[in-house]
């Protein structure tokens, strides 16, 4: 008797964009309770369209165009959530996010505590950050630091389709509300994903181990893990063998995978687009030194954006950390004993 193995989905390439929208498709075909709001989802589709065709299938009731008023948006959601709604909250653009951020703090990361647990908020709010699309001011900031230093709050950024989708995904069925950094420059990155089988990531706050490496170990998220990966393969020029790390969620964060990568290599490189000062990898960098003190070989590396406000969109590839600065900053390491 033949045994004929199981068929596997096919694979076909699908960009970042198709693969959120798969995600929010499948969520409010599966939970009637989720619902999504914000400015110009509706019938346009949003800015970069990843709500395309939502409110024609399943009407301006479940995906709804909102005003320009980024505080009302998220306080409606915020009522939704306690009564029993999973709203899911596009705020267009990032520094557009600001006048937000007290409903957020105040209300969205402490319903849960202030309550003693019984009124948690299942609230996603998505929001399309970073640079390298030449925009400009108000239109390319990276704000994770303000949402990490949140308690209360997860804070997640897929760089891969596949987590794109799965992450998103397990955003919306999360009872604790999350902050989805979405960056914009991957919105149309494509890869082989299957959206015949696409499967949730569970759980949240899982690092992965993308390359693996003897010199080196990058730590990045979000946008900088291509540019990560291509410093990756040009440092082998050098004769560097350089690990890359994905963080995927900032919290809840990973020490396990992120020490275990470290120790293996003795040096390390946080790598993020936001200014350096006080920043994400401000925090990983002192986790890092405190963890795995006796196992580095020099001090705990940061490659970033400059501490200025962001740039004109002719002098971003300035700004933004490119394959020059991270092996720069891996030379660096060689010399720190």
């Amino acid at each position: 008797m033949t045994t004929l193995a199981p068929t596997q989905p096919a694979l076909t390439q699908s960009s970042m964009a198709q693969a959120l929208n798969a995600a929010l498709r499948d969520s409010l075909r599966e939970d009637p309770s989720v619902h999504i709001l914000g400015e110009d989802v509706g019938t346009l589709g949003g800015v970069f369209r990843i709500t395309d065709g939502l409110t024609a299938e399943f009407g301006a009731d479940r995906c709804l165009d909102t005003p320009l008023a980024e505080a009302g948006i998220l306080g409606t959601a915020v009522g939704m959530a306690m009564y029993g709604l999973r709203p899911v909250v596009e705020m267009q653009f990032d520094a557009f996010a600001y006048p937000a951020f007290e409903q957020l703090v105040s209300h969205v990361a402490k319903m849960r505590n202030r309550t003693a647990g019984r009124m948690p908020l299942p609230i996603t709010v998505r929001i399309p950050y970073g640079g390298g699309i030449g925009g400009v001011e108000h239109h390319s900031d990276s704000s994770e630091a303000y949402y990490v230093h949140t308690p209360g709050l997860h804070v997640v950024a897929p760089a891969t389709v596949a987590d794109a989708y799965g992450l998103l995904r397990s955003a919306i069925a999360s009872d604790d509300p999350v902050v989805f950094l979405e960056p914009k420059r991957l919105y149309w990155s494509k890869d082989a994903w299957s959206p015949a089988a696409p499967a949730p990531i569970e759980p949240l706050g899982r690092a992965v181990v993308r390359r693996q490496g003897t010199s080196a170990t990058l730590l990045t998220y979000g946008p900088s893990l291509p540019v990560c990966l291509e410093a990756a393969e040009a440092a082998r020029a050098e004769g560097w063998d350089l690990a890359v790390v994905d963080l995927r969620s900032l919290v809840p964060f990973d020490d396990e995978t992120v020490c275990a990568a470290v120790r293996a290599t003795g040096r390390a490189i946080v790598v993020h687009e936001s200014t350096g000062f006080a920043g994400v990898g401000a925090e990983i960098a002192a986790r890092v030194t405190e963890r795995c003190f006796h196992h580095l070989a020099a001090p705990v590396l940061r490659v970033t954006g400059f501490d200025i406000p962001y740039p004109p969109p002719m002098l971003e590839r300035h700004h933004l950390p490119g394959v020059d600065r991270i092996l720069d900053a891996v030379a660096r390491l060689q010399w720190e004993q």
